[in-house]
């Protein structure tokens, strides 16, 4: 047995005595998992002297390609670097034909400390700067996904699956209908196992607004690294289950036109050194804390909102009456504003940052999260009045686009001061390159639109 594993992951491999096989994770700035398989006996070495992965992984585009622009490809000889296992994070794979693991990498820099552009260590710079000054961020994410039949329509789109008990695709939207839950039992039943199985802190599974679309939300936890990697997990054992049972699973953020996006629902309060709650209020009379961190939410929103809407599919997601945000109010127990805060109780209390979508990386949409909270508790910033009612109808509203925020994202002088330099041209280098990609294909609409027209 590997001599530095934690006992964490000293737990999770005696879960799976015959254990074969381990998954080496790294999670892309996409959000996609890269990496190794190895067997089981190459597992100690893996512990005592990392593994050897291309620096150009963290930045390779959506389609897997290397971003020269990054200056991470053929400018530096693509090079290795040394990632080492992310101790406590060594879960069974209980979904697998073979008996498996997976263990999350760290990669490392040339002089061998942490790497500034891995999305974990950006989240980690930032909890640093919670903890230095004697604060703990308290996080739960909601994700939303859809389930879709694994062949398309007739003209190639996504379509929901086959409904068992039916025999017929259900076309109509019952939100947070339990019908659609005891329809999909076998999916949900099996995603709980997986989470049972992976320590993963699962508790609520919803029908969401639209055929097929789903929400499982994750425990709050007062490790925020820890509460983004049991999301990393859960969307690979959401896709893989989905898979399993001849479906597929999405998290683009938009999938259908004429139908609700999928959001990434991040939840977050702030614990002083005696463990009290800061937001700690009540409608009547909002604290101090809770309006300062609101306020320094709204004015990073704009730099950050590449990192909460990172694809060129995610802005077809801003759109009216859908649930997802316009602008950059806040309100209590209001689902048309930005920053809510939900119904709880006073020791409860907490902001649910709605602008993200279930496409955007974890690691970077909690730590934009968490540095606009904390940016807006040192410095005071007012937030303005909550909105009470529908904020779509009392605000101006505004149609976001991904070139817009890449050029902002680039330009911005709080995302260098709070994630670094480098990470600013790395991420924005990559999306860059994914924004012109994309607008040189020739789409199906142009050519409707266009070829027999003009």
């Amino acid at each position: 047995m590997p001599a530095s594993l934690s006992p964490d992951d000293l737990l999770a491999l005696q879960q799976t005595p015959d254990c074969e096989l381990v998954d080496l994770i790294l999670p892309d700035m996409n959000g996609l998992l890269r990496g190794k398989r190895i067997t089981r006996s190459a597992l100690e070495k893996v512990y005592a002297d990392g593994v050897c992965l291309p620096m150009s992984l963290i930045a390779t585009d959506i389609t897997g390609n290397t971003v020269e622009e990054t200056g991470l490809g053929y400018d530096i000889g693509d090079e290795d670097r040394i990632c080492r296992p992310v101790p406590g994070t060594l879960r069974p794979v209980p979904w697998a034909p073979r008996p498996m693991a997976q263990l999350l990498l760290s990669m490392e820099d040339a002089k061998g400390g942490t790497f500034e552009a891995n999305p974990r260590e950006v989240l980690k710079r930032v909890l640093d700067r919670y903890d230095a000054r004697g604060l703990k961020p308290v996080v739960a994410v909601e994700l939303e996904f859809y389930l879709f039949d694994r062949l398309p329509d007739a003209n190639g789109r996504p379509q929901p699956p086959v409904n068992a008990h039916t025999g017929a695709r259900n076309l109509s939207t019952q939100v947070y209908y339990i019908e659609d839950l005891n329809d999909f039992h076998d999916f949900i039943d099996a995603v709980a196992c997986a989470c049972q199985a992976q320590g993963i802190p699962a508790d609520t599974a919803v029908a969401e607004y639209a055929p097929g679309q789903f929400e499982i939300n994750l425990k709050h936890r007062d490790d925020a690294l820890l509460a983004c990697d049991d999301a990393i997990y859960l969307k690979r054992a959401i896709k893989a289950i989905a898979q399993k049972q001849g479906l597929q699973a999405s998290f683009m953020a938009k999938p259908l036109v004429d139908q609700a996006g999928s959001g990434l629902h991040i939840h977050a309060s702030v614990l002083d050194a005696n463990g009290d709650n800061i937001f700690a209020c009540t409608p009547d009379a909002p604290c101090d804390a809770l309006k300062h961190a609101i306020g320094g939410l709204q004015r990073s929103a704009r730099d950050c909102l590449l990192l909460f809407a990172p694809n060129a599919n995610s802005y077809r997601r801003f759109v009216l009456n859908a649930f997802v945000p316009l602008n950059e109010v806040w309100g209590f127990n209001n689902r048309t504003v930005a920053m809510r805060v939900p119904h709880s109780d006073v020791k409860n209390t907490r902001i649910e940052h709605r602008i993200a979508g279930a496409d955007a990386n974890v690691y970077l949409a909690t730590a934009a999260v968490l540095a606009g909270m904390l940016d807006g508790i040192e410095h005071g910033y007012d937030p303005g009045a909550p909105v009470v009612g529908n904020a779509y109808e009392q605000t101006e509203l505004r149609t976001p686009y991904w070139r817009d925020s890449i050029r902002d994202f680039l330009a911005s002088d709080f995302i260098a001061a709070q994630f670094g330099e480098t990470f600013r041209h790395i991420y924005g280098q990559q999306k860059l390159k994914e924004l012109h990609s994309f607008y040189r294909e020739v789409t199906t609409l142009e050519y409707d639109w266009y070829l027999r027209s003009v």
